[in-house]
């Protein structure tokens, strides 16, 4: 099924305007929402899961009108916040069994089934008699995942997930995410370049509430085929060239130079060489050209 959010805003009691007219729509698979801390991901994510109201828009699933009925929304809606607490002293599997009969699910046997499949979709059966409070941060969000898929959500939503976990711990969260977003519609938020160019097929990149791009990485890069320079300076030129071009990232090389890459239509000086784009280049020039 398919996700289409139409003229969506939301402004905060202090002014802050989170969202400013969103237009999206997501289809099955992996979709990842890009944008820095504070562009209005969560906002957005929070919308969409029904856990707060916007001031004007449409939201839709499928022939679900969200904002109507957010009750029908809930029962196909799997949803991993940026933080999720859980119960003190309780096993993965005491704590995933409790989680299916308050959904519902009033067999032990299929409980017990269940919980032995999302347990296995997310690495974490070999751990299921360890205490949940005693998992790292990887196994907790992967144990989130395990504890959304109990009731079979066609969609699913997870916000900054990889946030604070360490290169292995996020390598095998991806995987977890790479495996279920083959059967689910799944909306990924995240600030983390990398782990959108590891999984989605479809990204959209916000800020400031607006949505900047909406595409596939490819059409991103392919749009800035032809604009994308860089050349080797000094450190201590850094300032000089970010003020006389549009200077998208810099980089350390282990002499302590810098490596800058630069949005122009044309080349900007005869010692800038073409670059090839990349997704960091399409996340970055949408940001600049936002804040022109």
């Amino acid at each position: 099924m398919q996700l289409s959010i139409s003229r969506l805003s939301k402004t905060y009691a202090n002014g802050v305007h989170a969202l400013d007219n969103v237009n999206l729509e997501i289809r099955k698979g992996m979709f990842g929402l890009l944008g820095p801390n504070g562009a209005g991901k969560s906002s957005l994510m929070r919308t969409v899961a029904t856990l707060q109201k916007p001031d004007s828009g449409e939201i839709s699933f499928g022939e679900i009108d969200v904002l109507k009925d957010p009750f029908s929304l809930r029962k196909v809606l799997g949803y991993l916040p940026q933080e999720f607490g859980v119960y003190p002293n309780f096993s993965a599997e005491d704590l995933l069994d409790y989680f299916a009969q308050l959904k519902g699910i009033s067999q032990k046997t299929d409980r017990q089934k269940l919980i032995q499949e999302v347990l296995e979709i997310t690495n974490l059966w070999e751990v299921r008699k360890k205490h949940v409070s005693g998992y790292s941060g990887g196994m907790k969000q992967r144990f989130g995942i395990a504890q959304l898929l109990l009731n079979n959500p066609q969609l699913i939503i997870v916000d900054e997930p990889t946030a604070g976990l360490d290169p292995a711990e996020r390598h095998r969260f991806l995987n977890v995410l790479r495996e279920i977003g083959a059967n689910h519609t799944v909306i990924f938020s995240t600030h983390i370049v990398d782990d959108v160019r590891e999984l989605c097929h479809e990204i959209g990149i916000l800020n400031g509430g607006k949505v900047l791009f909406r595409g596939t990485p490819s059409q991103g890069e392919a749009e800035l085929q032809g604009k994308i320079w860089m050349r080797i300076i000094e450190r201590e030129d850094v300032e000089a060239f970010q003020r006389d071009y549009q200077v998208l990232s810099a980089n350390y090389n282990p002499d302590n130079t810098l490596n800058i890459r630069v949005f122009s239509e044309h080349q900007p000086h005869e010692t800038f060489v073409p670059a090839t784009p990349g997704l960091e280049d399409v996340y970055f020039s949408a940001l600049k050209n936002s804040q022109a």
